[in-house]
C-alpha cells in the first residue's frame, strides 16, 4: 500500500488510545439527583419489559411512559428521542466493552500484538452484535449521522489506532472504515437471520480478513 496516499482529515484521526464514552448519560448525569436517578431506572426498566414482551418495535416514548406511569414528557426530557432511549438500553454492555477495549486483559485490552487485538475486537463485537441486534438495528442513526455517532466513532478510532500500529505504511483511517463495514449490525443481521450463517462462520471469516490485511496469522 502507498504511503502518498492523501491524509484523512486530521480531526477523524486518533492521536492516542480514544477516551471511554459515556454512550447515554446527559451531561448532567453524575449529578442526578436521587429521585432522578430513580426515575431514569424505572423508566429503562420499563422499556427493557417492552423489549422482552414486544420486540425494539414496542419500545415507543409513549410506550414507555404508559408502561412506567408517567408522561411522555418525562421520557423525552430524560432521553431525548427514541434513540437516545434505545442507546440507554445498549449503554451497560457497551461500557463494558469499551473498558475492556482500553484496560480489560489482551488480546482484546492492552498488551497483546495488534493484529491480535484486531481480532479479538471484531470477534467482541461480532457477538454482542448478535447479543443485541434488534436493539443495535432500531437504535441505529441515520445513515448521515451513523459514522459520526460517538459510539461509532469510538471504535472505529481504537480500530484505527490498531491497524496504525500494525500497519505503519496503510491509509488506517479508511482501511478502519473497511474493517467496520463487516460489523454492522445491518450486515450480521442479514448474515445470520436471512442466509443462515452462525456466528462461529463470522468470527473466523473475520480473523481470516485481519490476517490478510496485517498479513499475520492469528492464534
Amino acid at each position: 500500500m502507498s504511503a502518498s496516499l492523501p491524509p484523512f482529515p486530521k480531526p477523524q484521526e486518533p492521536t492516542d488510545e480514544p477516551v471511554l464514552l459515556e454512550l447515554s448519560a446527559g451531561a448532567d448525569e453524575p449529578c442526578l439527583r436521587a429521585d432522578a436517578a430513580r426515575n431514569r431506572a424505572r423508566l429503562l426498566e420499563a422499556a427493557t419489559r417492552l423489549v422482552a414482551e414486544h420486540g425494539a418495535a414496542g419500545v415507543t416514548m409513549e410506550a414507555v411512559a404508559a408502561a412506567a406511569s408517567v408522561g411522555k414528557g418525562t421520557v423525552f426530557r430524560r432521553f431525548g428521542d427514541r434513540t437516545g432511549l434505545l442507546m440507554a438500553l445498549l449503554d451497560h454492555s457497551a461500557q463494558q466493552l469499551q473498558a475492556a477495549l482500553l484496560s480489560g486483559p489482551p488480546p482484546l485490552g492492552p498488551g497483546a500484538p495488534p493484529a491480535e487485538r484486531l481480532g479479538a475486537f471484531g470477534r467482541a463485537v461480532l457477538r454482542q452484535s448478535v447479543d443485541h441486534l434488534e436493539l443495535q438495528l432500531a437504535a441505529q442513526p441515520e445513515p448521515t449521522r451513523r459514522h459520526s455517532f460517538p459510539p461509532q466513532r469510538f471504535l472505529s478510532g481504537h480500530v484505527t489506532l490498531l491497524v496504525r500500529q500494525a500497519v505503519p505504511d496503510a491509509d488506517a483511517p479508511l482501511l478502519a472504515q473497511a474493517l467496520m463495514g463487516y460489523l454492522d449490525p445491518a450486515l450480521v443481521h442479514y448474515l445470520t437471520k436471512d442466509c443462515g450463517m452462525p456466528l462461529e462462520r463470522l468470527e473466523s471469516g473475520w480473523n481470516d480478513l485481519v490476517e490478510r490485511l496485517i498479513r499475520t496469522e492469528l492464534p
